[in-house]
């Protein structure tokens, strides 16, 4: 069975694992940086980038996620997510993971009074997807090999790197799959090439 972590330092960990279940696949909080040896794909969830950061440092995962990554394990990030996976901050602080290849503005779209929730076009998917904007960051821009999945306003909000996947907005807060399924398809691709 595929299997794909949630990293479980902060955010919208339980969310993420109830829709993964939802969806068939096996689901697991890691905790711990020996855990992603027992999964397919990696979640890196919602939630305050900076401290999400601190604690990757501080529970030595970064080079184990820059291990995975260079596996060519696919990698989803979500909001604080996409942040932690960006080679590039707006220069205003050290990048996390230095993985992406984008450029990424934190809170672009506001603070939390300033969340807002749309129907988003996304390549590769028929119809609009709900998309819930919390503090959302944004790309400002990208990489040739980046390839861009959404725009809203003008911003790019969700895109792809190889077996990167990135999302300003949170797939896991709506009753709508579709995204978290483009991701579990990139994590399945891997394993038939396996």
């Amino acid at each position: 069975m595929t299997t794909i972590g949630v990293l479980d330092l902060q955010g919208a960990t339980i969310e993420h694992i109830q829709q993964l279940e939802g969806l068939g696949v096996g689901a697991l909080l890691v905790k711990k940086p020996e855990q992603l040896q027992q999964i397919d794909g990696l979640i890196i969830p919602g939630g305050e980038s900076t401290a999400i950061g601190k604690m990757m440092k501080r529970y030595d995962f970064i080079e184990p996620i820059q291990q995975f990554a260079s596996l060519g394990k696919p990698i989803f990030g979500t909001c604080a997510g996409l942040v932690l996976l960006a080679k590039d901050l707006g220069g205003a602080e050290e990048s996390h993971l230095n993985l992406m290849d984008i450029s990424v503005q934190r809170n672009g779209f506001g603070r939390q009074r300033d969340s807002f929730e749309i129907d988003l076009s996304i390549k590769g998917i028929d119809q609009p997807v709900p998309a819930v904007f919390i503090r959302a960051p944004y790309i400002e821009s990208v990489g040739n090999n980046v390839d861009v999945l959404a725009t809203h306003d003008d911003k790019i909000v969700a895109a792809k790197q190889n077996h990167l996947l990135v999302s300003s907005f949170h797939p896991e807060l709506t009753d709508d799959r579709r995204f978290l399924q483009l991701f579990i398809n990139m994590v399945e691709s891997k394993l038939q090439l396996q």
